[in-house]
């Protein structure tokens, strides 16, 4: 059996930034719940300096699958200006 994987992702909002990056964060929530393999995937921490959202993935495979899938795609494209430094992705 596949052991859990556990991340988190922090994003830093450019100045006056923080309501467009939390709701594209929210749009992406609500598409990534639904992917195979994922046991959470929420905001934990938030702020309007930083948001932190919790994943957790039944196997690397799945992780990899979503890593590639359109939501992430998505959100990276809704994010490309919005962010004051580049998501700082933790495997814990």
């Amino acid at each position: 059996m596949s052991e859990i994987i556990n991340l988190k992702a922090t994003f830093i909002p450019n100045e006056d930034e923080y309501f467009r990056v939390k709701l594209a964060l929210e749009i992406a929530i609500e598409q990534v719940v639904e992917e195979a393999g994922c046991i959470q995937y929420e905001i934990t921490e938030d702020s309007e300096e930083k948001i932190v959202l919790t994943e957790q993935w039944a196997s690397d495979e799945d992780l990899v699958k979503h890593s590639k899938g359109i939501a992430v795609q998505d959100l990276n494209e809704s994010l490309s200006a919005l962010l004051a430094e580049p998501v700082k992705l933790e495997r814990s």
